[in-house]
């Protein structure tokens, strides 16, 4: 069993906490900032942008500009944007839904443990996570 964000997540992590409140960065200093490439980065910030956290402004003196302040947001809410729900219900044993009227063996464990994980993630807001050195996120 291996819980891990997708590199795309990580990505997106960088990127988001990368920008400042009030400052306008193009896709091509983004993306030499975070190694990826502007087209990318165009992909990881389209999700931001429709939660509402980055506004996108075309034209040769456009870019991206954080719009939500990094203290609202948590990881948990940027991993849910950019991965998908966190609680699909699907069995962590079988593939199918594990409803607590049919559990599998590990559904109580596994439901603890999640809830555990994403109570934690909640509390941990971006503004917390703003240096990247090295291609690490700190």
């Amino acid at each position: 069993m291996r819980l891990e964000l997708q590199a795309r997540t990580e990505l997106t992590l960088k990127l988001i906490t990368a920008l400042q409140e009030g400052t306008r960065l193009r896709a091509g200093h983004l993306a030499e900032r975070a190694g990826s490439t502007a087209t990318y980065v165009a992909q990881l910030m389209a999700p931001l942008t429709r939660a509402g956290w980055v506004q996108s402004s075309p034209g040769p003196t456009g870019g991206y500009e954080l719009v939500a302040g990094l203290g609202a947001v948590t990881l948990l809410d940027l991993i849910e944007v950019v991965e998908g729900p966190t609680d699909t219900e699907r069995c962590v044993m079988a593939d199918r839904i594990c409803l607590s009227a049919v559990p599998c063996a590990l559904h109580d464990a596994w439901t603890r443990a999640r809830r555990a994980l994403t109570t934690e993630l909640a509390a941990i807001p971006l503004s917390t996570l703003t240096t990247i050195e090295e291609g690490a996120l700190r």
